[in-house]
């Protein structure tokens, strides 16, 4: 598979726009790739489809999806519908917990849940389908035996999230759905297309959720812009959007930095926050460029394994340098 090296000489020395078409032109031979949007300072400045995708199909964008939970929930703890970060999660989830529980399910918070470090053995990777195949997820998610303690290292798992989903439709008496509809209505663009439900009706946390390129931009722009929508709305608390992007833990895997439900790394020499779905759906936020970048990819190959998901972050190194000068 390609992997986008340092522009050449004669590259640097193009100007912006045939810089970026002439990155955009090479993308096409990354064959998983599916759509690519570039947005400068708010404007968008290229769009893309390959191999027969387009920004205006919507796709599953897998667990990209977990960083609109971690909206919701900031917007939730601003609502005071969730008390905070360092609530409890115990007493919400009562009557899902197992019987005679190993004594650190008490000590989880919602920070634990967002930053994948409830201590919780993963439901994630090879446990996944196992666990979509219980009768009920929370319970199962709650059930797994622990591998570690509570705020001790990052256990990527989507069980995480989707209690997460649990407690905002428990405490906040409506639907994942319905509250999303609700509170990030008023971005203008975004919208949720098909998304899938667990036996007990709750949206999935984290996964299975279908949205175009443009709209997963849109929900992009409103983290750049510090939670304003265009008219100059506060949609999501703007200091919520500084403690997702603080790095609480690191992947095991690839080091990067993890905060509540954003991964960062540094990039073309830029600090990158993004949003990460299987098989390389990609959100991108480099906020000192002004730059907000959207990739997807097809949904059923591990990215990470496969290294398209590190092409994918070669891309964004290209189009930084195309755009950045």
């Amino acid at each position: 598979m390609p992997v986008f090296g340092h522009p050449s000489v004669a590259f640097a020395q193009e100007t912006p726009a045939t810089a970026l078409d002439f990155v955009l032109d090479r993308a096409n031979e990354l064959g998983p790739l599916r759509c690519v949007i570039v947005s400068l300072d708010g404007g968008v400045v290229a769009a893309r489809g390959y191999h027969g995708g387009s920004p205006d199909q919507a796709t599953n964008i897998k667990s990209a999806s977990k960083s609109i939970v971690s909206a919701l929930v900031g917007i939730a703890i601003e609502k005071g519908v969730i008390e905070g970060v360092d609530q409890k999660v115990a007493p919400i989830l009562a009557r899902d917990l197992p019987e005679n529980p190993d004594p650190r399910i008490n000590d989880i918070t919602i920070g634990n849940l967002l930053s994948m470090q409830a201590g919780l053995g993963r439901t994630s990777g090879p446990n996944y389908g196992r666990w979509v195949s219980s009768e009920n997820w929370v319970r199962a998610a709650l059930a797994q035996p622990f591998d570690g303690d509570p705020g001790g290292a990052m256990l990527y798992s989507t069980g995480s999230t989707h209690l997460l989903s649990a407690i905002l439709t428990r405490a906040g008496g409506r639907s994942t759905r319905e509250l999303a509809r609700d509170w990030l209505g008023p971005v203008e663009g975004f919208s949720i297309g098909a998304w899938d439900r667990d036996p007990q009706g709750v949206y999935v946390g984290g996964n299975q959720m279908a949205m175009t390129p443009r709209s997963l931009l849109a929900f992009g722009e409103l983290y750049r812009n510090g939670g304003r929508n265009q008219a100059g709305e506060q949609v999501v608390p703007e200091g919520w959007i500084a403690e997702s992007w603080r790095v609480r833990t690191n992947s095991i895997y690839s080091g990067d930095g993890y905060g509540y439900g954003w991964f960062s790394r540094r990039i073309a020499g830029q600090d990158v926050h993004y949003a990460w779905g299987f098989g390389g759906q990609m959100l991108y936020i480099a906020p000192d460029l002004g730059l907000t970048v959207v990739m997807t990819s097809l949904s059923d190959d591990p990215s990470a394994q496969s290294g398209h998901r590190d092409d994918l972050h070669a891309l964004l190194a290209e189009i930084i340098g195309a755009v950045g000068d």
